[in-house]
């Protein structure tokens, strides 16, 4: 788990300032604390932060291999599950290696499959490979996005990072917020359209895409999409299937040269995770896995009770910890923390995020890098095998837009009357999301119902997820920390994606199929449980803390809030906590407090990175 950055001119000599490449390389030093690498030449400039997890001494970067009179040099970030699989595909084709990381394999693996590389990974990973014989630089990302990649393009030089902020080091790199950056930041975040930024032409690669850049410019290709065909296993084999690839897909993700937890909530998705390492961790006679939760001060004292959050943790962590050879640990966060976090949340995703959801997995992920560097977590299930309230709501299912964001008129009433004179953010959001839409692929043999989950299915996946997924890596690699998915491995998407609603929600229960295939290996509480969501702080002092931040704010009429947002309506949320607002900003954990966070760190973006307008 690492940062990268660099520029390539395949058309002119790059003027040899190993300056700027640091400085760019410096702004991802949170990414990979341990140590960088350079690699400088006429056409090509790479550079290299590095958290070692795999190989201290094999996995230096940029890798360079001398291959057929050039040069091969990676920069990579993520981690290749199915190296050991590749690297005897390489030692039978005559390749030999070094050492025994996947950064070698995956460079190798390149060499001998070319572009189509991509098809032969499993994992999450970015990466760039530049190529000194044919002047030409691949770039790919994983199938879910799981790593980040961004790239712009100024005077014929490709500019690419793992984080905006270091290609915004780059001379003459304006930062430039026009009408799409702002239907982005206040109609869609904090999701974003795949592909796009806030930040005019600076963009990212898709994931499950890879991007050629050469003399003619840069080509861009979708390796891989989610493929509907009939299911035609029964649930007795959907089952089976299902917990082999689930227990692939755990036990590949266990592979670590430094410590390695699981996040355990007491929640099912958790709680499959660290039930399938545990075991692995017993049975290859391993130290008990440490598990770690996170909660609040005064948490259980202040908690209510809602649809979206209908129990508190901790009673069944500790039922898991009694089920379980693990050794646990808890994070307890304070709520001036979190508000406190909220800047350093918000440069870590280079835009305004989910507010102290955000904040609070930044603080978690800075607990635990205190003993560990990489964790598996339960993230991405709900997506899978569909979990959300959205899923099942009518009111959401008919919307008619996303169903986590479906406060549209109240987000166009944020805007000031100069922008919302100009900015329409329902034709924006309509359009982004029947565009979404138009991609689904519908079967004959679909029944109404499967056929609408698979639209519902199609858009959580490809936004919500993603909108998670960006959370995630961004708020652990801010600490040097390591995050695993293993619910998002492609291969269990793919299989998934084609059961009938009807036996995914087996019962009529949110994650039906799931809960029944837990049923027989864990204790019936955590598998009966009602979804309950990543956890907030329910602390009134929190609600007290940000009303205050956003008051001060509000208080400076130069704030540069005010040039983009409607003074008195944010006065009316203020005077509300919130209330004037009359539903969620995001999903179901955005609410008042949050909302007034997130404007905190509109502000904050604005000072920090001073975008200029442009509509």
């Amino acid at each position: 788990m690492c940062g990268f950055t660099g520029y390539v001119n395949v058309l002119e000599k790059l003027e040899q300032n190993k300056n700027v490449l640091e400085q760019m390389n410096n702004t991802l030093k949170k990414r990979g604390p341990d140590e960088d690498g350079y690699y400088i030449s006429e056409n090509a400039c790479l550079a290299h932060k590095r958290l070692i997890v795999i190989d201290p001494e094999g996995g230096k970067q940029p890798m360079i291999e001398h291959y057929s009179y050039g040069d091969y040099v990676i920069c990579y970030n993520g981690q290749i599950y199915n190296t050991k699989e590749l690297r005897k595909t390489l030692e039978e084709n005559g390749f030999s290696f070094n050492g025994h990381c996947d950064t070698e394999v995956l460079l190798k693996s390149y060499i001998f499959f070319g572009n189509r590389v991509v098809e032969h990974l499993n994992g999450i990973f970015a990466f760039a490979i530049w190529n000194s014989k044919k002047k030409e630089l691949f770039m790919a990302r994983d199938h879910f996005g799981v790593k980040p990649l961004f790239y712009t393009i100024n005077n014929n030089t490709l500019i690419f990072a793992s984080e905006i902020k270091a290609i915004l080091k780059y001379p003459g790199i304006e930062k430039i917020l026009d009408s799409q950056g702002i239907c982005e930041l206040f109609g869609i975040g904090p999701s974003h359209t795949p592909g796009t930024t806030i930040f005019k032409n600076i963009y990212e690669i898709k994931p499950a895409h890879f991007a050629i850049f050469n003399k003619t410019g840069i080509h861009i290709e979708r390796y891989w999409k989610l493929k509907s065909k009939e299911h035609k296993d029964s649930l007795g084999k959907t089952c089976e299937k299902v917990k082999y690839l689930l227990n692939d897909a755990i036990t590949r993700q266990l592979v670590s040269d430094v410590p390695l937890c699981t996040f355990l909530s007491g929640g099912l998705d958790s709680s499959i995770i660290t039930k399938f390492a545990a075991d692995y961790y017993q049975k290859e006679g391993l130290p008990l896995l440490d598990t770690y939760s996170i909660d609040y001060v005064d948490n259980d004292k202040n908690f209510v009770k809602s649809d979206f959050q209908p129990n508190s943790d901790n009673y069944y962590i500790d039922l898991m910890n009694k089920n379980l050879h693990t050794k646990h640990h808890k994070i307890v966060i304070d709520t001036p923390e979190l508000a406190s976090y909220l800047e350093d949340a918000m440069i870590a995703r280079d835009m305004p995020g989910m507010a102290d959801i955000d904040s609070s997995l930044l603080l978690f992920c800075k607990n635990v890098k205190k003993e560990m560097t990489v964790s598996l977590t339960g993230e991405c299930a709900d997506e899978i095998f569909g979990g959300y309230p959205w899923f099942f709501r009518e009111d959401a299912l008919n919307s008619g837009t996303f169903p986590w964001s479906i406060a549209i008129e109240e987000r166009q009433k944020l805007l000031n009357k100069t922008l919302s004179e100009k900015v329409n953010l329902k034709e924006y959001i309509d359009y982004r999301y029947q565009e979404s839409l138009d991609e689904v692929e519908i079967l004959d043999t679909d029944t109404e119902e499967t056929a609408q989950k698979r639209k519902i299915s199609y858009l959580t996946l490809n936004w919500f997820m993603q909108t998670l997924l960006d959370r995630s890596d961004r708020m652990a690699m801010y600490n040097g920390f390591e995050l695993r998915v293993p619910f998002c491995d492609y291969r269990l998407a793919q299989y998934v994606w084609n059961i009938p609603w009807e036996m995914k929600a087996l019962k009529g229960r949110e994650k039906g199929l799931l809960r029944y295939i837990c049923k027989d290996f864990l204790p019936s509480e955590i598998v009966d449980r009602k979804k309950s969501p990543y956890p907030k702080t329910h602390n009134p002092t929190y609600l007290k803390k940000v009303k205050n931040m956003l008051s001060e704010i509000m208080e400076d009429k130069n704030a540069p809030i005010n040039d983009v947002l409607n003074r008195e309506y944010i006065l009316e949320i203020l005077e509300t906590e919130g209330k004037a607002f009359t539903r969620p900003w995001f999903g179901q954990l955005m609410t008042g407090p949050q909302l007034m966070a997130y404007l905190c760190q509109v502000n904050m973006w604005l000072e920090k990175y001073q975008p200029k307008i442009e509509l």
